[in-house]
């Protein structure tokens, strides 16, 4: 059976404004058929790494703040710490790049909460017994909260092929020592053919792994956690993942993941698929999106959620100049060509064996 995403695009006509047609989407979508009547509510979201512009606007967070405070819940903004190096590694330097960046009581008409406390460590095991996790480390305050909505910026990323539902869930929602337990099956290598020592990765390594030996950078693997962030931030393609295996194995510890996250809570989720960036938010700045703004979708199943998202990129035209007409490799699938070697459907594919959704959707456009 397919399951039903709802889709809406940006067009206004001066009719309706875009946080009044994520209202109605939402509405639509059936997010009234949760009970929230006095239960605490996750909203989780990527609060941006300041310098970065490409980030969901809190315009968004506060339609689905009100909408849940209307269905007599208590929401709350959540993301868990970083494990890279950056402004949000801990909860006190997390909150201010948040306030920064617009997020706020006032903005948003709710509290942010960071889920794994302030240094990391405030966490919550949670038994999944899956092929790759068996116990979850999920930042204690998401495990508190009663319902799980997702908030996600749909764009590109480096190490999954793109961040949708399931990037910020699984990832998003792991402690630090979650996130170092999802990226622990592969470490980076560095095609010193093409490094130039510019230094950005050593900069960037919060785990001093990465040192310069004749003037080419080496990474120390006995110290890398493999968090992925120096190949991300090497502008020169120097730095690769280990091998496809470990690429795959990453993506289905993300499905599980997930799944300690939303396997007995209530759950919705919503991609805006706008500012569609080759890579994630996580970085302090932004490139040019790849595609035009497609629009907003809602689903009760995160699978399909991120499947028609990711079908509805691949459908767009290529904006000229972006790092997808850059790219070198000419293939169908917009994220492969980008990000060569990473299979984003491995990640859907395990979690439909986990039993969390359907890679077949209806589409339904509101």
């Amino acid at each position: 059976m397919k399951s039903e995403v709802y889709f809406t695009d940006l067009l206004t006509h001066g009719k309706e404004s875009l946080p009044k047609k994520l209202n109605r989407l939402i509405i639509t979508a059936g997010i009234n058929k949760i009970d929230f009547e006095k239960k605490y509510v996750a909203i989780k979201m990527h609060f941006g790494e300041p310098g970065n512009l490409a980030f969901l606007r809190p315009n968004y967070a506060k339609v689905i703040v009100d909408k849940v405070k209307e269905l007599g819940g208590k929401p709350f903004l959540t993301d868990c710490n970083t494990l890279y190096t950056g402004r949000r590694k801990n909860g006190l330097d997390h909150l201010t790049s948040a306030y920064e960046n617009g997020f706020s009581p006032f903005s948003t008409g709710c509290h942010i909460i960071i889920g794994d406390g302030l240094k990391g460590t405030d966490e919550t095991l949670v038994p999944i017994n899956a092929q790759y996790v068996k116990e979850a480390k999920i930042g204690t305050a998401v495990m508190d909260a009663d319902v799980i909505i997702s908030l996600s910026h749909f764009k590109g990323h480096e190490a999954t092929g793109f961040g949708g539902a399931f990037k910020n869930i699984g990832m998003g929602c792991g402690s630090r020592a979650g996130k170092m337990e999802m990226h622990s099956s592969g470490k980076p290598r560095v095609k010193k053919e093409l490094c130039v020592s510019c230094g950005m990765c050593k900069k960037n390594c919060a785990h001093d792994a990465i040192d310069f030996v004749d003037k080419k950078a080496a990474i120390d693997h006995n110290k890398c956690v493999g968090c992925g962030r120096c190949i991300g931030i090497c502008n020169f393609d120097a730095i690769r993942q280990g091998s496809d295996e470990a690429i795959d194995i990453l993506n289905c510890k993300i499905a599980e993941y997930t799944y300690a996250v939303i396997k007995d809570k209530p759950s919705f989720h919503i991609n805006i698929v706008v500012d569609v960036s080759p890579k994630c938010d996580c970085y302090s700045m932004n490139d040019i999106p790849i595609v035009p703004d497609i629009g907003m979708f809602a689903s009760f199943d995160p699978v399909a959620l991120d499947k028609a998202c990711a079908d509805a990129v691949n459908m767009q035209p290529v904006i000229e100049n972006s790092a997808l007409d850059l790219a070198e490799h000419n293939c169908e699938d917009h994220f492969k060509c980008i990000h060569p070697g990473i299979r984003w459907e491995t990640c859907l594919e395990h979690a439909v064996k986990l039993g969390m959704g359907s890679m077949e959707y209806k589409l339904i456009r509101i």
